[in-house]
């Protein structure tokens, strides 16, 4: 980064070898304490402007050009505190390992403004990093409101940063364990199909070519049943909804998963009405998706080590697995 004389601190000079890379990168290396996210958010809003022109994240830099950069004040949250049991698996001054229960938002949204765990963290600290938002202290990556398992919470901005790094570079490492319905075609493989937004269903994602990103998600199966499978899945890239999504386009939607055809659309497309009782008596005992992120890893943000955390199967998945192995 070269600093422009007599310029504002927020004004900076690209050096010629940093030239035809995209804006958004560019901002990313230097060392401004926001994420790529975020920088993308302020061009979008016009806050950062190259030679006095506004452009898109994609823009690519030339040498000399200057950048300017409006950083808005920070806001303060109006979240409030809420007394919140949580389940904290590890805990230092920079961050926390919590593992979120099934049922429970991760950030208050429309719709959910309180009971999230954001509310909780903010009850059991009440220092959070910035960088996600007012909205969003501390938030590092989310799971879904019926996804069970392991988030990673940064307590200030340089942790939630370099966690940030490590999630856009692939390098943290997050396992999942999923049950599925019928049998996958091989017993470990990968699924390389970009998501995007449904068209008719803005709410929800699918495998589209159109306004989509790259998502590549491994599996391994793990245990075979009659009508189920259980997997082990890595994700190489975090789209939302990623794992239910490409499950389901690959025609085995996660069990119990009311949105990606897990439950009713499952049932309804069974031939013999044995099959379908059977698969009856498998969703009476799970009324979420069938998902649960097991193990986390990650390089320290303090101590360069690399850390890592694994979190039980929890109950209504093993009464699941029971009724399957028996």
């Amino acid at each position: 980064m070269e600093p422009v004389n007599s310029a504002p601190s927020n004004a900076l000079k690209v050096p010629p070898d940093e030239s035809g890379q995209r804006l958004d990168l560019f901002l990313a290396g230097q060392n401004l304490n926001l994420t790529r996210s975020r920088i993308q958010n302020l061009i979008r809003q016009g806050r950062v402007l190259v030679d006095g022109a506004r452009v898109k994240p994609n823009f690519k830099v030339k040498p000399n050009q200057i950048i300017r950069i409006e950083i808005p004040a920070p806001q303060i949250s109006k979240i409030q505190p809420e007394k919140i049991p949580l389940d904290i698996v590890y805990e230092d001054k920079d961050l926390l390992v919590v593992n979120k229960p099934a049922g429970m938002v991760t950030h208050p949204a429309a719709g959910n403004r309180s009971g999230t765990l954001v509310n909780a963290l903010l009850y059991h600290c009440r220092n959070l990093s910035g960088i996600g938002g007012v909205a969003r202290p501390g938030i590092v990556h989310r799971l879904d409101k019926d996804t069970s398992g392991l988030l990673l919470v940064a307590k200030n901005d340089s942790a939630h940063l370099k966690l940030s790094r490590q999630l856009q570079d692939k390098s943290l490492f997050r396992e999942y364990a999923a049950v599925v319905w019928g049998k996958m075609p091989q017993k470990k493989g990968t699924i390389d199909a970009p998501i995007g937004r449904k068209p008719t269903d803005r709410k929800k994602m699918s495998v589209t070519a159109v306004a989509s990103r790259i998502a590549v998600t491994e599996y391994e199966v793990k245990e075979s049943f009659r009508p189920c499978e259980l997997l082990s899945i890595r994700l190489k890239t975090g789209r939302t909804h990623q794992i239910r999504v490409h499950l389901a386009y690959w025609g085995h939607p996660v069990t119990g998963d009311p949105e990606y055809g897990g439950r009713s659309k499952w049932i309804n497309n069974l031939k013999s009405s044995a099959e379908r009782n059977q698969a009856e008596e498998i969703l009476k005992l799970i009324s979420r998706q069938a998902l649960h992120a097991r193990k986390i890893g990650f390089i320290h943000p303090a101590t360069g080590q690399y850390t890592e955390f694994e979190s039980r199967i929890p109950l209504d998945m093993q009464e699941l697995l029971a009724y399957l192995r028996r």
